[in-house]
């Protein structure tokens, strides 16, 4: 069963790390059903992450944990995870994960309480700029397939319109 180990069968549907992909055979275990940690271990971070080949990891965290404050997912006082929990869920090297914290430390976005660990600081109110800003990345990877499919530009907009239009919240209703 997926998320277990199966004593009768031996195989977790985990996927394997270094024999590649699909189920991996374990040892014969006297008990039926062990927890397998690889399929039951709990998120610890709390901004989503795509790690992309070709950008600096460091800069994906950073974007990532600016975007999450900046939107509202994390706010100010909320416990940001400590530099080990960090490369452990992102399968990273400690001094990476420990640059982006100090990173987002520097940029003012998170603060070290003694005591208590690296929490979310209270940010500066973020300029329509800014915000924006964070957009850009998104932004040009729409542009950049709109022009691969040869839409042309006022068909894109009215789309990006209409979807805008589809999530906003109507007025009193």
């Amino acid at each position: 069963m997926h998320g277990y180990r199966d004593a009768k069968e031996g195989l977790c549907a985990a996927p394997a790390r270094r024999t590649g992909y699909g189920p991996r055979p374990l040892p014969f275990v006297a008990l039926l059903r062990i927890n397998c940690t690889t399929c039951t271990n709990t998120h610890v971070t709390p901004f989503r992450i795509e790690i992309q080949l070709g950008l600096p990891i460091v800069d994906q965290i950073v974007y990532a944990a600016t975007r999450a404050i900046v939107a509202g997912q994390m706010r100010p006082g909320d416990a940001f995870p400590s530099v080990r929990a960090l490369s452990k869920e992102l399968r990273i090297n400690p001094n990476t994960a420990a640059k982006a914290v100090t990173e987002l430390i520097a940029a003012g976005l998170l603060e070290m309480r003694p005591g208590v660990g690296t929490v979310v600081a209270t940010p500066p109110p973020a300029t329509p700029a800014e915000r924006t800003a964070l957009l850009g990345r998104k932004i040009e990877e729409l542009a950049v397939e709109a022009r691969r499919l040869g839409i042309p530009e006022q068909e894109l907009m009215r789309a990006v319109y209409t979807h805008y239009e589809r999530v906003t919240p109507k007025a009193g209703g």
